[in-house]
């Protein structure tokens, strides 16, 4: 394909606004091809084409997620290393213990590797349920680092804690309520082990972003001034104040701004330095999650941005508490952060296959023959008058034009023959309208913009976003996506994205646009013999396991890959782990296989006897649906 020669790789780039989001991380080569640096500068960069194609052969099929475990070490020991320096900029005397929470990513390949690359900083794990805190328990082994309890809890929880007391691993149990104290004291006097006890600060500081009530007077978690005064109180009481080792806030997910930051760990260092002055032995003061992910590349307050960077947030944490320790006179605590979307979001890609496009303007020529309806003829006459001084105008006599027709159709006044006509000769005279705007970088009017949607192709993508996006479902969080390669070449048209579930909210209409306002479509290529890969970044937070069964659309396919200078292509592929098979999300629906087996011969059989098919025939039906169980729930090709 010819180049256009005012496109270049620096167009890429802007196009997709990959200078922003792609942190160092992602950029685009000299072939056209999106690639990863998983350790910056620092180490190797990678061709994803080139990783796809390597698990293709693998025998991987799409949807695929693309793990690179050395950019999630490298999270690990950034953020880390940031907060170093912030300590030792700020000459702070305590230390930082992060910790890792579960619930962000749950695989055991990922907290492994959190795990072993934390292990020079004594980074731990954090907990909210049962099941966390018995994975927890087992990979953790570091008797330096944290496991932080935090969620309701019921007897059997808190006898597992203190389990992890006993083999000697820091496991601090963090009071959600009063109830929650109650049920601590209470165990840990029955078995005779003495808890490390947390409580969790409701703060009068709000939150910002789509998680904003996580903290505030409506928050689900934590205790008030008044309910804190009585646990410390009841731990007085039970002989157990030296116990109260952890102060614990959260103010919501995805922090955008860096404000809403500095006000709530000013107050909860308030509340540390107070109780500290009680006589209660405090040594770790717990800023919680937040640390956000600048999704849209846009550095603003954005829901789907920060307008702070990691080392902002490690100073704006370590300056603040020292600030009110100092005030207080007491002495500095352990400094302790809950950060888990910053360290795994990045280093997973998605990468789906384009398998054909609906083109609302496929017919680009117009129609032949005469116009079958005066209204088909006004709209060719509107067409050609279409220029920088008439375009408004020209918006809005066609889409009355529209109106009129889908009326005049309503009625029984049209055939379809002319109703065809007219709907082609109104989509075309809008992408005239739109081309008209975009020639001279003119920011489209609301109302004309509000067209895009439905003027846009639609490329068809073989994924579930119920699956594999469910925040964009239902959070409308932004994910950066980009074509993988033919990015020499200019994207010719402006696609939604839509996928193979049967619902109508199965689809991608918002994309990130760089600091302007969200866009309703993407700058894609045309198809061609050839596949067309997307994918789709910073995939690593929540969306693994909080994706849904949607029409029966299981797991997609994985592929962890490593960096190996001394291997083809400067990488390989350690595992790789095999997505849902149609038995298997059968089986989670309580579909036996063998049962399903056994009704589809007994039909078989039946219509075998009718004489309907053939014996040998029937056999072949039955081992086909015996082996498609063991299939993909994805589309398959080729």
């Amino acid at each position: 394909m010819h180049m256009d020669a005012a496109w270049t790789l620096e167009a890429a780039r802007d196009t997709y606004n990959i200078n922003t989001w792609g942190g160092g991380y992602f950029d685009v080569n000299r072939a056209g091809q999106m690639t990863v640096r998983p350790l910056q500068a620092a180490g190797g960069e990678l061709s994803i084409p080139a990783v796809v194609e390597a698990a293709r052969h693998r025998g991987l099929h799409f949807p695929l997620l693309l793990r690179f475990q050395d950019l999630l070490r490298h999270r690990v020991t950034t953020l880390n290393e940031s907060f170093a320096e912030a300590m030792a900029g700020e000459a702070y005397p305590g230390r930082y213990r992060g910790v890792f929470p579960l619930k962000v990513n749950h695989l055991r390949e990922v907290v492994e590797e959190i795990l072993e690359a934390g292990r020079p900083h004594h980074f731990g794990l954090e907990v909210g349920s049962k099941p966390e805190l018995f994975a927890a328990l087992a990979l953790h082994e570091d008797p330096e680092s944290l496991i932080i309890c935090n969620g309701y809890k019921d007897r059997l929880f808190i006898e597992t804690a203190l389990l992890g007391t006993k083999l000697g691993k820091r496991v601090v149990l963090v009071a959600e309520k009063l109830s929650d104290l109650d049920s601590i004291i209470a165990v840990s006097r029955a078995i005779g082990v003495a808890p490390t006890v947390g409580i969790r600060l409701k703060l009068q500081a709000k939150g910002a972003g789509r998680w904003a009530l996580s903290s505030g007077d409506n928050a689900k978690f934590g205790l008030t001034t008044s309910e804190i005064m009585e646990a410390v109180r009841q731990l007085r009481d039970a002989e157990m104040g030296d116990c109260l080792q952890l102060m614990h806030f959260h103010i919501g997910s995805q922090i955008p701004e860096i404000q809403t930051l500095t006000r709530a760990v000013r107050e909860a260092a308030r509340y540390y330095a107070k109780l500290r002055q009680m006589g209660f032995p405090l040594r770790y003061l717990d800023v919680g999650g937040g640390l956000g992910i600048d999704y849209d590349g846009s550095r603003t307050a954005n829901d789907s941005s920060t307008n702070y960077t990691m080392d902002e947030y490690t100073r704006t944490v370590v300056a603040t508490v020292k600030s009110v320790v100092e005030e207080e006179n007491v002495p500095a605590p352990d400094l302790v952060s809950e950060s888990g979307r910053a360290i795994v979001a990045p280093h997973s890609v998605l990468v789906l296959d384009v398998f054909g496009a609906i083109e609302k303007t496929s017919a680009a020529a117009r129609p032949e023959g005469e116009p079958r309806h005066r209204l088909a003829g006004q709209l060719i006459e509107l067409i050609d008058t279409v220029e920088p001084g008439t375009r408004r105008e020209v918006f809005h006599d066609a889409v009355q034009i529209y109106e009129d027709a889908q009326s005049r159709f309503d009625l029984g006044l049209l055939d379809l023959e002319a109703k065809a006509q007219i709907e082609q000769l109104f989509w075309q005279a809008m992408e005239r309208i739109v081309a008209a705007y975009q020639q001279e970088e003119k920011d489209l009017p609301e109302e004309v913009r509000a067209w895009l949607p439905s003027l846009s192709d639609k490329f068809l993508c073989n994924f579930s976003i119920f699956q594999s996006m469910v925040d964009h479902w239902a959070l409308d969080q932004l994910f950066p996506i980009a074509p993988l390669h033919r990015l020499l070449e200019p994207p010719t048209h402006q696609a939604t994205l839509v996928d193979i579930t049967c619902d109508s909210d199965g689809k991608i209409s918002k994309f990130i646009n760089g600091r302007a306002p969200v866009r309703e479509t993407l700058p894609l290529h045309a198809l061609n013999s050839q596949p067309y890969l997307l994918g789709v970044f910073l995939m690593g937070a929540y969306q693994d396991i909080m994706g849904d069964l949607h029409n029966l659309f299981g797991m997609v396919n994985e592929a962890h890959v490593f960096l190996d200078p001394e291997e083809a292509g400067g990488f390989y592929i350690e595992e790789t782990l095999e997505g849902s098979t149609i038995g298997d999300v059968l089986a989670d629906v309580q579909y036996d296989k063998a049962t399903l087996l056994r009704l589809m011969k007994k039909q078989i059989d039946a219509a075998i006897r009718d004489g309907q098919m053939m014996g040998s025939e029937g056999m072949r039906w039955l081992r086909s649906y015996q082996n498609a169980l063991g299939g993909s729930t994805y589309l398959t090709h080729g």
